[in-house]
């Protein structure tokens, strides 16, 4: 995704509440989501699984939640993760 200087993509997190058949996401736990319009645009997200990689999962294995930005930051921060 493309961004204009100095502007800065909020950062999105979903909970997992279906892990069936995958053994890199674990219900209840909460994942980094990326921008992919693409992928959203036939229902799927783009997560940070437990490999630490992104991959494409069906969005109804979660629910998409909001943070203020501060909140996100501190998150982002526990785990080590940076903004794309």
């Amino acid at each position: 995704m493309t961004k204009d200087k100095g502007q800065r993509t909020k950062d999105k997190f979903a909970i997992c509440v279906s892990s069936e058949g995958c053994d890199d996401i674990q219900v209840w736990k909460l994942y980094r989501i990326l921008p992919d319009v693409e992928a959203a645009a036939d229902n799927y997200l783009r997560v940070v699984d437990d490999s630490g990689e992104d991959y494409l999962y069906p969005g109804k294995r979660f629910v998409v939640v909001e943070f203020p930005e501060v909140v996100a930051k501190q998150i982002l921060a526990a785990v080590g993760g940076g903004s794309p």
